[in-house]
């Protein structure tokens, strides 16, 4: 609630110059401190930061696990639009503020939004905005990860995006599927592997660069 009313003022305040809500995105690295700071017995280590270069535009990939995987991704202190599921953003508060940011809406089996997510995601790229995709479409409900899609590495390909492998590992037991309540005495890791570049593959390497990506970070995972 209080981060919503924050990015409603900041939207007011710097709507004319920030047309891509960067300042409303930066409040939520607050939120996931103070999610994760006020939960005493969910310990979070981040690894790999260094991996990660803020002046670059990447295809972010990670594994998903749970809701609370929002709240730590946001550690990784990077400008990035969200591709979620069209339903989260109905979520009081936290959906809305999905909205606020801009970020990317998903339905699920629906081409036309599929087309449109592409077209989104970019737009984004082009303007060196950062897009942040869950590959496997789903968390996953076992400790192994779900294939991949291909549409992260078809689209880091043809912009020559290069691809940020994130590795998350716990947050399966912060907030379990199907549960709202954030649990104690969960650890979890954060991991940001280094970039796989794209700029030599073309339109036909993206399986090869998927297979790459995923045996990478299920190494990390296990």
């Amino acid at each position: 609630m209080l981060l919503y009313g924050v990015q409603l003022v900041l939207l007011a305040v710097c709507f004319p110059f920030d047309k891509q809500r960067k300042i409303l995105h930066r409040q939520c690295f607050w939120w996931s401190n103070a999610v994760i700071g006020l939960s005493p017995y969910w310990e979070l280590k981040v690894n790999g930061l260094g991996n990660a270069d803020p002046k670059r535009t990447y295809v972010i990939v990670a594994n998903h696990q749970s809701l609370a995987d929002i709240a730590v991704l946001y550690q990784l202190r990077l400008q990035f639009k969200w591709v979620a599921k069209e339903s989260l953003f109905s979520i009081p508060f936290l959906g809305w503020c999905l909205g606020l940011c801009k970020h990317i809406r998903l339905k699920r089996n629906d081409r036309a939004s599929i087309r449109d997510v592409y077209r989104e995601a970019i737009r984004y790229l082009r303007s060196g905005m950062s897009v942040l995709f869950f590959p496997e479409g789903t968390r996953s409900e076992t400790e192994e990860m779900n294939p991949f899609q291909a549409g992260a590495f078809k689209l880091a390909i043809s912009e020559k995006v290069p691809v940020l492998p994130v590795v998350i590992d716990g947050t399966r037991h912060a907030i379990p599927k199907g549960d709202w309540v954030m649990k104690s005495k969960v650890f979890c890791n954060l991991t940001v592997l280094e970039p796989v570049e794209t700029a030599h593959l073309g339109p036909g390497d993206f399986s090869k660069l998927s297979e790459t990506v995923r045996s990478r970070m299920a190494e990390k995972l296990a």
